[in-house]
């Protein structure tokens, strides 16, 4: 029986490359490679066609699917590459690492974890005094990879294992067994500075190594003859030489606590494998091993040629002799800094200088979609998954709504069966708190209430967020049907209210009948109008698209009204006392329900009844004449009226507004009120205008002072045009008063004679060109 232990670094291609050749030259009869032991049995998934890296194994607890952890493989990872060689050759495949039954449990009880996944950088993630340790012993422990390259005299340990291991293009070198011997030797070397671990006091990665020699054991005893493991290099050694006896390890693994998980494969993104994403084994460079895994001849030259595309493609000019000029810069960088290949740094420095003339902007673009990548993987339909994941895949083929990691807009005309239909399953997705899919902003002209524009960005983490709604049932219906009905049962009023507009709009009529029986009853007990105002425009809304889906919402207009009606009767003494900041946000909550009578009362009532636009205009004309209300409201009221042609008297009562004496901070906020969102009135009504004018020319240099920030702040919500436009009729009204003010001035009987004269020789001029004309 024969033992390979080859020691790889995660996801490295120059790693996976020589261990493609190695198990070439070896031919195991058994792979063990690090990953959850009990994941063995979805491992047959890889083999499959449509299953495509970038990919990752997912293992959760069902009862708590937040209990969860990923295991990623790119196509370039070493593991991935050892998975698929053995499924291709027909040799037995497994994990060897501890089985995530109880890697969960130990990696969510250690404080501070991020339940990223293991990451078999050698950390176990405990927290470890480091401050009396020496120096190169604390970052042995930490980083082992940087410190073997300090001890190589490299100040980046990327750049040394590019240099070492991923500039590789001789596989198997001179040994015949590629790097792994040296590199468990170094990581061998490195383990024996570190003081030695107190069985009693053991972690999480002494039991993950214990694990890996039971598994090796157990191997050798079914009869394996020659067994190749991969793993983690740091783990190497103590895998590589003679096994210690097995009672060791049986003692360290005895008892570890255990709970029931699921394991399946999810699609994963190259972003996703960046450490900059926060994970843990993560790598710099996702998009460029790529490269270098998928170009073996000529990677330079493909990789610029590459980045020439991708800027032409952002309308940035570039030749074919920019693409020669960068390839020879970034092969004299690399003879200049003594390294056998150009490497990353030396194309993104050839990228900077010639291709994008200097542009950070532009080198930034090559990072995010080459060097980093959008890449999105795949998995086989057939992978088990949960329920309601299989049902979303259904939907989603139907219609053709596909999981891309690049911004989608959806343009939905629901007048449409097909874009109705999509417009369901996205309000279905919110309710469930599945953001994959989210509202957004149209460039189409239209802004009716049968158009939906939505945006979708598939992140990884997502599929955990699916088998996390799973909870609730198993197709996507009924699923955001009891998400809905625990919300009922559990929310307040504003958050049932919210939910009435959710369910309307997802098309959830099973939840609809018990939401209005216990949002009326709610309705009837809450006496707070703030609660009463917050909770009627989602109703409104609501209403809107029963309109819209054909939907009966005769119930919910009903509670509609009557909220209404007791928001009438409670307001006028909630207004009282206000301060500045309440004040406004009143004001917001009155434009809410201001807005929304038309959607609860489109049609005129029958004669004889009250119309629930006259109660509430009538309620607030009531309030023009208080001095207790603030002016940011008042001003609103009355401009509220004022275009409901209630009050006809808007000049006078603004002009009184800022002539009685009280504060100039009163009067702005009282404008602010009363201008807010109205640039056309200041345009086409030259007395408002001229008022507000002379106010702000009357106020002294510390009014002035006080004043700006309120009134800057009026006029910043009007666009630029309109801006301009009452910047013009300002000049116009000032130049008609300069120009009334001369003529007051003029006294006509005094400037005849001299008005005579000029109108003489002006004639006299015009004859005498009129007869040389006519010559």
């Amino acid at each position: 029986m024969t033992l390979e232990v080859y020691g790889i670094r995660h996801h490295g291609p120059g790693s996976a490359r020589s261990l493609v050749a190695a198990l070439d030259a070896y031919q195991p009869d058994q792979v063990l490679i690090e990953g959850p032991a009990d994941a063995d049995p979805v491992i047959r998934w890889a083999a499959s066609e449509d299953t495509v890296p970038p990919v990752a194994l997912l293992a959760y607890a069902p009862d708590k699917p937040s209990l969860a952890a990923f295991w990623p493989f790119a196509v370039f990872s070493p593991e991935w590459q050892s998975l698929t060689w053995a499924l291709r050759n027909q040799v037995d495949v497994g994990f060897c690492d501890l089985p995530a039954a109880n890697a969960l449990v130990a990696r969510f009880a250690r404080p501070g974890s991020d339940g990223d996944g293991p990451d078999g950088d050698g950390s176990d993630g405990e927290q470890t005094d480091l401050l009396d340790e020496d120096p190169q012993r604390a970052l042995a422990r930490r980083d082992p990879l940087a410190a073997l390259a300090a001890a190589a005299g490299y100040d980046d340990a990327e750049r040394w294992w590019d240099d070492v291991i991923e500039a590789r293009r001789d596989d198997l070198g001179s040994t015949g067994r590629g790097p792994f011997p040296a590199l468990t030797e170094a990581m061998g070397e490195l383990r024996s500075q570190l003081p030695p671990v107190d069985p009693a006091e053991a972690g999480v990665e002494a039991r993950r190594e214990a694990y890996m020699r039971q598994r090796i054991r157990a191997a050798i005893k079914a009869g394996r003859e020659r067994i190749a493991v991969v793993c983690g290099a740091w783990h190497a050694p103590v895998l590589a030489g003679p096994l210690p006896p097995a009672a060791a390890d049986a003692k360290l693994l005895r008892g570890m606590p255990r709970r029931k998980v699921t394991t399946t494969w999810v699609p994963w993104t190259h972003a996703r494998l960046a450490y900059a994403s926060g994970y843990g084994a993560g790598i710099a460079s996702p998009g460029w091993y790529h490269h270098l895994w998928t170009a073996e001849d000529r990677p330079i030259t493909r990789w610029l040629t590459r980045v020439a595309g991708t800027l032409r493609g952002r309308d940035v000019v570039v030749s074919s002799a920019h693409v020669i000029e960068a390839v020879r810069l970034a092969e004299t960088l690399a003879v200049l800094r003594g390294r056998p290949l150009a490497g990353l740094a030396e194309v993104t420095d050839a990228t900077r200088a010639v291709l994008c003339d200097g542009d950070e902007l532009a080198v930034r673009l090559i990072t995010d979609e080459l060097v980093v990548g959008q890449a999105l993987g795949s998995v086989d339909p057939d992978v088990p998954t949960v329920p309601l994941e299989a049902d979303l895949i259904a939907r989603c083929r139907r219609l053709r709504i596909r999981r891309d990691t690049t911004p989608t807009l959806h343009d939905l005309d629901l007048r449409k069966a097909y874009d109705q239909e999509r417009s369901v399953l996205f309000h279905r997705l919110r309710v469930l708190g599945l953001d994959w899919i989210q509202p957004a902003e149209s460039d189409v002209a239209s802004r009716g209430t049968f158009r939906e524009t939505w945006q979708s960005v598939w992140r990884p983490e997502l599929s955990l967020a699916i088998v996390e709604a799973a909870a609730y049932g198993t197709t996507v219906e009924t699923a955001a049907t009891a998400r809905l009905l625990e919300t009922i049962a559990e929310g307040s009023l504003v958050e049932l209210t919210q939910a009435a507009e959710r369910c309307l709009r997802a098309d959830l009529p099973a939840a609809l009948a018990e939401l209005l029986a216990t949002l009326a009853a709610k309705a009837a007990l809450d006496v707070d109008v703030v609660h009463l105002m917050d909770a009627l425009p989602p109703l409104a809304r609501a209403q809107r698209y029963g309109d819209v889906r054909g939907t009966d919402t005769s119930a919910l207009a009903a509670v509609s009204r009557t909220l209404l009606v007791r928001i009438c009767a409670a307001l006028p003494a909630a207004v009282t006392g206000l301060d500045e900041d309440n004040a406004r946000l009143m004001r917001r909550r009155v434009d809410a329900v201001h807005g929304s009578i038309g959607l609860i009362e489109p049609q005129a009532p029958p004669d004889g009844a009250t119309s629930l636009r006259r109660r509430w205009l009538d309620m607030l004309a009531g309030w023009v004449e208080r001095r207790d209300v603030h002016g940011a409201l008042l001003g609103r009221v009355v401009r509220v009226l004022t275009d409901a042609e209630v009050l006809t008297d808007a000049p006078a009562r603004v002009h009184r507004a800022l002539s009685y004496g009280a504060p100039a901070a009163d009067k702005a906020a009282w404008v602010d009120g009363f201008f807010s969102d109205g640039a056309l009135l200041l345009i086409h009504d030259a007395e408002l205008l001229e008022l507000l004018d002379r106010w702000v020319d009357e106020l002294d240099e510390q009014e002035f002072t006080d004043v700006l920030p309120l009134v800057r702040r009026t006029f910043a919500g009007f666009s630029a045009p309109e801006r301009r436009t009452i910047a013009d009729r300002v000049d116009g009204l000032r130049r008609a008063a300069r120009r009334r003010t001369v003529e007051e001035d003029l006294d006509l009987a005094l400037a005849g004679p001299a008005l005579a004269t000029v109108a003489l020789i002006l004639g006299s001029a015009a004859g005498a060109l009129r007869r040389a004309q006519g010559t």
